[in-house]
């Protein structure tokens, strides 16, 4: 196989980078990213042993709610104007059906090894005769992990934001 190496980009347009975490205790708050970018460097046609670049603009963090994401953006969290940038570079691992994407996560000054579940959905032709491939990635962090420590504790003895936080990206890639 040499060095074939196929460059695929992430397609924006057909992707989606989701989180939710406990609320209280009690639910949980979903939310996405809006803008990110990514590429994927593929030697084989199953993506096995692909590298995996990805990036986040951390301000472009989304639940639906301003306040609360304006307190997600300051200081005391994900401090976007310090640290713009969430960064991924990892590799993906065939594990007989599924994959296993392992790589360094940077979030803020942190960056730390983290391990998530691949599955390629599907591929082939777009409607401009492009080459396209789909993945469904999912996993869990804990934020504490990442330097995302602000938390409050209520009367119920609950804490308002919880320490997991569930990731579910549906990545449609573009082969360039």
């Amino acid at each position: 196989m040499g060095n074939n190496k196929t460059t695929w980009n992430i397609d924006p347009a057909h992707s989606a980078v989701n989180f939710k975490i406990k609320h209280l205790g009690i639910a949980n708050v979903n939310g996405t990213f809006d803008k990110f970018q990514g590429s994927v460097e593929s030697e084989y046609d199953d993506f096995n042993n692909a590298q995996v670049h990805f990036e986040i603009d951390a301000d472009s963090i989304n639940t639906k709610h301003a306040i609360r994401d304006t307190h997600l953006k300051s200081p005391f969290l994900f401090n976007t104007e310090k640290y713009p940038k969430i960064l991924f570079d990892g590799r993906l691992e065939k594990k007989g059906d599924l994959y296993e994407l392992g790589g360094e996560l940077t979030i803020g000054s942190t960056m730390r090894p983290i391990i998530l579940k691949a599955e390629l959905t599907g591929s082939g032709k777009g409607m401009h005769n492009d080459s396209r491939a789909g993945f469904e990635v999912e996993g869990i962090l804990n934020r504490t992990d990442f330097g995302l420590t602000w938390n409050i504790m209520t009367e119920a003895g609950n804490f308002v934001v919880g320490e997991a936080v569930k990731l579910h990206f549906d990545v449609e890639l573009i082969q360039s």
